[in-house]
């Protein structure tokens, strides 16, 4: 299966465990679904290995929205990059559901994981129900029909994520929004346990951003999911975060609760400049204005 392939695959994806069995895959919450052992990402060239970030131990659990934060350049999309298998690790091992990684094949992974990235869906007439729908295709072979089933997921998937009204609209209608909207209901159809996202609030505008985030806090919650994204929304990624991964080249990842880093200096560290403060207790930051 080529690269091409697992592209289409890794839009988002998703289950859900309440609302019907047929989003499957119960996770056990006490078990991590993803855990790292010294890990060492980066890239290879055809005579040396550039490391972006080294030497990092950490779990992602079922059921918790975690953020990953850091300055451009410091290795955030190389590690949803290589968690996502897209890149190989340069060294240490990466654990998905108790098995490695590098052990599982793009189909396995394609029910497994769900990436949604940065990029907007270069797609014309398209509608959405037919977007959502190809969220399908790991289970619907390469023609893509949909049976009762795949309809009855898309239709769930839809519904949970209150795009309802926009199904037969065509893609290239919507808001930014409204297509982010589409892109996690893809996610919810494809029926993984695990979503990574890569800044999905990127381009929305205030309102878009803060109801994106919480979907998908509300999204890990009730459907048990592990969501880990990306995303340059400090303030946000403080306030509906369950857990933060602070990721800089020099310093390293720093892995905790907001609180748990604000309370420890580690935030203020990271991102407070001449100018910018930082109140732990309100977990927000205050600009002050030039003379």
């Amino acid at each position: 299966m080529g690269e091409a392939v697992r592209v289409l695959f890794f839009q988002p994806a998703g289950v859900v465990f309440h609302i019907s069995c047929i989003f499957g895959m119960v996770m056990d919450m006490k078990e991590p679904t993803i855990r790292i052992e010294s890990l060492s990402m980066g890239y290879r060239g055809k005579n040396n290995v550039t490391v972006v970030a080294r030497d990092i131990n950490a779990t992602l659990q079922g059921g918790e929205l975690t953020c990953l934060l850091g300055p451009n350049g410091a290795g955030k999309s190389t590690l949803l990059r290589t968690l996502s298998a897209f890149l190989p690790a340069v060294s240490g091992q990466i654990f998905l559901l108790g098995r490695k990684l590098s052990d599982y094949t793009d189909k396995e992974l394609s029910k497994v994981i769900g990436v949604v990235l940065t990029e907007k869906p270069d797609v014309r007439n398209m509608t959405v129900y037919d977007m959502v729908g190809l969220g399908r295709s790991p289970y619907t072979g390469f023609w893509g029909n949909l049976h009762d089933e795949d309809r009855r997921i898309v239709d769930e998937a839809i519904e949970m994520v209150g795009i309802g009204p926009l199904r037969d609209r065509l893609i290239q209608t919507l808001s930014d929004g409204e297509r982010q909207k589409v892109m996690i209901a893809k996610a919810l159809a494809q029926q993984t346990p695990v979503i990574f996202l890569d800044e999905p609030t990127a381009f929305l505008d205030f309102p878009s951003k803060v109801e994106i985030m919480q979907l998908l806090h509300r999204l890990s919650r009730t459907m048990g999911k592990t969501i880990f994204l990306s995303t340059h929304d400090l303030d946000l990624a403080l306030q509906m975060a369950d857990k933060i991964w602070l990721l800089d080249k020099s310093k390293g990842v720093h892995i905790g609760t907001p609180q748990e880093l604000a309370l420890n200096g580690v935030i203020s560290d990271f991102f407070v400049r001449k100018g910018i403060s930082f109140d732990a207790s309100s977990l927000q930051f205050r600009i002050e204005k030039g003379d």
